[in-house]
């Protein structure tokens, strides 16, 4: 497999061998899709909260007699029942929303994105790449003028005014 090697104005430099293993892959749509669906559902915090019957600010007094008024029993205000009152299963923030995916099956997704990227040439790699100063303004007009819009940058060693 071969991959287009450009420089730092976008021109096509030479060509670079890659390993077939990695980016010589057919695309497994299901197994993308489950690697990105845990990706996401990994990144989420658990912080959303409700009240159940015990923790809403209500009195304990029954809200009225037992007998006699044609209404059902009641015994307080704070039941899921009324308007008002706690849920019956409140969501808590200790909800633990992670997903488990196999090493395995992790890298073989990644291997089939990049794959596909590949294909659809959307992926190339650039020998060198350095901003004069640490500003995004100037790393997007660099970026612009490869000719791309959105990017995901893996470098092999950190520079720092392109980390900043």
């Amino acid at each position: 497999m071969e991959l287009k090697l450009i420089n730092e104005q976008g021109q096509e430099a030479s060509r670079l061998q890659a390993s077939d293993l990695l980016f010589g892959r057919e695309y497994n749509e299901a197994l993308v899709h489950q690697v990105v669906v845990a990706y996401q559902a990994n990144a989420r915090s658990g912080n959303r909260a409700q009240k159940d019957r015990g923790q809403v600010s209500h009195t304990t007094a029954k809200p009225f007699k037992q007998k006699g008024t044609g209404r059902a029993r009641a015994g307080m205000s704070s039941s899921p029942l009324w308007r008002g009152g706690g849920r019956i299963f409140p969501n808590s923030p200790e909800e633990n929303f992670s997903q488990k995916l196999n090493r395995k099956m992790y890298r073989a997704g990644i291997a089939s994105i990049l794959s596909q990227l590949v294909r659809e040439d959307r992926l190339a790699v650039v020998d060198n790449i350095s901003v004069d100063a640490p500003k995004t303004k100037l790393f997007a007009q660099k970026i612009k003028g490869m000719g791309y819009d959105k990017v995901l940058v893996i470098t092999d060693s950190l520079e720092e005014n392109v980390f900043l």
